[in-house]
């Protein structure tokens, strides 16, 4: 059976309970949010959509149920997602693979567009969370893209238009590696100055933690105990300068000369970076 290609779908930030104050820090941070969605699993979130990914804020709302996947991980950057045009056959794959996979799992949300709700319906299979330390790795297959992908929705005012880049923090790139290499095939990592696996438009980088803590400094995420977690990502926008003037009030922002950096303390434990 031959394993899927890797392409981005998108990224989690786990805000928990802090649902509503997520929202408004985005919203300040120049990311426009869609409404909130309510999920049959019982969570909440909030997208922010670009042409082919997005950043997802998912929490509880007042009553919201928890996710047992989400007990384990702290606030902060905890999901990376990729697509499935087969969510079963990647659940095939990866069981013969050895891989700790979980059965297909089917939920929806309820979405309105133009005052018509519907539900937007996925399927996503899962690595267990308990034996993948560097956060939850999953497939997301869409059934119904034309509720999530909305033109409407994918025009931020910090000019984001796409995730460029996922920095995972980790002891050891080179055992990190191979569940990369299980997942899609023995070329998927690439070697260089940073072991990196192509992404669709975006690259994962499996960086070790000396290197993550070099590069962001104060501005990196707090690992709570961790030698392997998501630590960053990367968003391409249209105007360096213009993004750098609206996110200025963020408190402790990093205006280099080819990226504007937005520290985890003031993104619930996600560094953030904007890049033309």
């Amino acid at each position: 059976m031959a394993p899927p290609s890797p392409f981005l779908d998108h990224i989690v930030i786990d805000v928990r309970h802090r649902i509503d104050e997520a929202e408004q820090c985005f919203a300040a941070l120049g990311f426009q949010l869609t409404p909130r969605g309510h999920h049959t699993l019982g969570s909440s979130n909030h997208l922010a959509m670009f042409a082919t990914d997005y950043l997802e804020l998912l929490g509880f709302g007042a009553g919201g149920a928890s996710r047992d996947e989400l007990q384990s991980f702290p606030i902060g950057l905890n999901g990376l997602v990729f697509k499935a045009d087969d969510a079963e056959r990647i659940y095939r794959h990866a069981l013969a693979a050895g891989l700790p996979i979980r059965p297909v799992q089917s939920f929806s949300r309820p979405v309105t567009v133009a005052g018509e709700t519907q539900d937007a319906r996925f399927r996503t299979t899962r690595l267990d969370p308990n034996q993948v330390p560097m956060g939850r790795v999953y497939f997301c297959e869409h059934l119904t893209p034309d509720m999530v992908w909305r033109p409407e929705w994918q025009a931020h005012p910090n000019g984001a238009r796409a995730i460029a880049r996922i920095v995972v923090a980790t002891a050891e790139p080179a055992q990190t590696a191979p569940l990369f290499q299980a997942l899609f095939g023995p070329a998927a990592v690439a070697q260089g100055s940073r072991l990196t696996v192509a992404a669709g438009a975006a690259r994962v980088e499996l960086a070790p933690l000396a290197a993550v803590a070099e590069e962001f400094g104060a501005a990196a995420a707090d690992p709570a105990g961790r030698s392997e977690f998501l630590a960053a990502a990367e968003f391409t926008v249209t105007s360096l300068p213009e993004t750098a003037r609206l996110l200025r009030p963020t408190a402790g922002l990093r205006v280099e000369e080819r990226r504007v950096v937005v520290p985890a303390a003031a993104a619930f434990n996600a560094t953030l970076v904007f890049t033309e």
